[in-house]
């Protein structure tokens, strides 16, 4: 379905959840590029942008959660800019649906004012999506310090899950982000020139840019971090099994000689200086076992192999 806002000039048309006929209507009243038509009815393509002598075409990707708020997972947008037109097109309603109808209610003397050019109408919808990706980083960095306060806690399955999760959603944000970094470095540049003022606009996009960049900086923070919560949960885990091991170890060598003495007079042996018949045997048995198991673990907590 598109949707058109006409601000003066310049028309914003977005498309959501776009059909053939949608797209048959783009190439038939704009002459768009056949590959870049296709691009759109993909998914999942490599974020770019490709440059026309009379318009740009962008494919960019931006992180979200998903329905359990749990994953990240990536939300797709492409843009067709011209010199008094943006074509912005979404799988389903999104942020940019949202900046969308906030413009269609807002006072179109004050938007004529403000949205001049194509220029400043894009970067108001980077700026939008560039805000909304640095609120969920965010949230990934809340996610972090809750796994470091309970890092020493007594719920080890629940604190596993939070790390693969959360780690998982830094590796996203990354893949997402690396590639963008060199497409909105060419507008800093110079080498994207726009329909506008280019010296005006060159701020705007550097100010983009630094978006990119603090969200590229947080990620790479929250990557180390990650790998070092992870690497110090391991660490503890470790030492606790070979606590563990250790007790178990412990144990068994007091064990292991009473089972031999209770193997070798279990075998209906005469034990010697004791009338046959006398009960007293097997109490002098007990107290020899009793005997080495405190003084072997008397000579352990001596060595200090005991708690």
């Amino acid at each position: 379905m598109i949707e058109t806002l006409t601000i003066g000039s310049l028309k914003w048309r977005h498309v959501t959840n776009p059909a053939d006929e949608d797209f048959k209507f783009l190439k038939e009243k704009f002459h768009f590029h056949p590959l870049d038509i296709e691009d759109c009815k993909s998914v999942n393509q490599r974020p770019k942008i490709d440059i026309y002598d009379d318009y740009y075409f962008l494919i960019l990707q931006y992180p979200n959660f998903d329905r359990q708020n749990k994953f990240i997972k990536t939300k797709e947008v492409k843009f067709f800019w011209g010199k008094d037109y943006i074509i912005t097109i979404e799988k389903s309603p999104w942020y940019v649906s949202q900046l969308f109808n906030e413009y269609q209610e807002r006072d179109m003397d004050e938007l004529e004012k403000n949205l001049k050019t194509s220029d400043i109408l894009l970067y108001r919808i980077f700026e939008k999506l560039m805000m909304e990706s640095l609120y969920l980083l965010k949230k990934v960095g809340l996610d972090l310090e809750l796994i470091n306060r309970e890092l020493f806690g007594t719920k080890q399955v629940k604190i596993i899950e939070r790390i693969s999760v959360t780690r998982k959603n830094i590796i996203t944000i990354n893949t997402l982000f690396k590639p963008q970094l060199r497409v909105f470095h060419s507008f800093e540049t110079g080498q994207i020139r726009g329909f506008g003022d280019l010296e005006y606009m060159e701020d705007y996009w550097g100010n983009i840019l630094d978006y990119y960049q603090k969200v590229w900086d947080m990620t790479e923070d929250y990557e180390d971090l990650i790998e070092g919560l992870s690497k110090t949960f391991d660490s503890m885990q470790t030492n606790k099994t070979n606590e563990i091991m250790k007790i178990l170890t412990l144990i068994s060598s007091i064990i292991l000689p009473l089972t031999f003495i209770t193997g070798i007079f279990g075998m209906n042996v005469v034990f010697p200086f004791i009338p046959e018949g006398s009960t007293s045997a097997i109490w002098i048995i007990v107290g020899v076992m009793a005997v080495m198991g405190v003084g072997l673990t008397l000579l352990f907590r001596h060595r200090k192999w005991w708690f």
